[in-house]
């Protein structure tokens, strides 16, 4: 395949895969209502997402509240929604190529923090064009935060995506910052701005139900071979214990994690106890403008 066929040939993917997010977002928001289980909304965006030809390029993220990414409900789950400040954030791939997007969806009546990060998302996009630097995209969303009268979570950021990788050169700020890296042509990025009640920082929690292998180096015992064998499907990309099946996956995960084979994506929540929204989308830069894949 020739470098322009190729360069085609993404395109087409990373297109149709935002086509399937549309769709999948489109029947889930719904969803997400008080009594709900979370676990049913996860798993119906995950199956629906290979119904339509792609596969979930991460774990349904279902962040609730102070928690702003990383969670993802386990297996033996039965907490329903409530009176919550809920971030769905929902990625697809086709053959590698990604979509990520987030919602945040209201059930506590805070509609001017969600509206936040939305209208901070799109004062973020309008400025992206090939040649722009990422500070510029960072102070956009950092003023219009601020002018709503929250604090943007300085310490996440959105990113480039590449295949099979989620988390790809450039990161994109959520705040003014000093310097940063010009836009180029062709890059897809996903923003993905979060706002807060809060400090605007976020630390590591307790919960860990996501993981991602980052050494291809093979285990010495048998039963984290096995687990290996059978994580190998997700590349780099992030997956869920819940997707596991090896028997005696939990010995084989600890064995993995020890032997810094596989690493955790330990839940993110906002230091000082703050709400926190979140809006996202892919798109691709382009002279001029982007395209979004994720929206319109």
């Amino acid at each position: 395949m020739s470098v322009q066929d190729e360069a085609e040939y993404a395109y087409e993917c990373y297109v149709k895969a935002g086509k399937i997010w549309q769709k999948v977002m489109e029947r889930a928001v719904p969803m997400v209502r008080k009594g709900a289980k979370l676990l049913d909304v996860a798993n119906f965006v995950e199956e629906y997402i290979a119904e339509l030809g792609g596969r979930p390029a991460f774990p349904c993220n279902i962040s609730l509240n102070e928690e702003a990414a990383h969670n993802t409900p386990s297996a033996d789950d039965e907490l329903v929604f409530g009176e919550d400040i809920v971030k769905l954030d929902v990625g697809v791939h086709v053959d590698g190529y990604i979509a990520d997007g987030a919602i945040t969806i209201d059930l506590l009546g805070h509609p001017e923090l969600k509206r936040a990060s939305e209208d901070a998302l799109r004062a973020a996009i309008e400025v992206v064009e090939a040649g722009v630097s990422t500070a510029e995209v960072g102070a956009a969303i950092e003023s219009t935060i601020l002018d709503a009268g929250f604090r943007p979570v300085h310490n996440l950021t959105g990113h480039g995506l590449e295949r099979y990788i989620a988390h790809a050169p450039p990161t994109i700020p959520n705040k003014n910052t000093k310097r940063g890296v010009p836009l180029e042509a062709g890059m897809v990025i996903a923003i993905e701005p979060f706002a807060t009640t809060g400090v605007g920082k976020v630390a590591d929690g307790d919960r860990v139900e996501i993981f991602h292998t980052v050494s291809s180096r093979r285990a010495r015992h048998p039963t984290a071979r096995a687990l290996q064998r059978e994580i190998e499907q997700y590349h780099t990309l992030p997956y869920a214990k819940r997707w596991l099946k090896t028997e005696r996956m939990e010995y084989g995960l600890l064995t993995l994690l020890k032997e810094g084979i596989v690493k955790g994506y330990p839940v993110l929540k906002e230091v000082s106890g703050g709400l926190v929204s979140q809006s996202e989308h892919t798109l691709i830069v382009m002279d001029g403008g982007c395209e979004l894949t994720t929206g319109r």
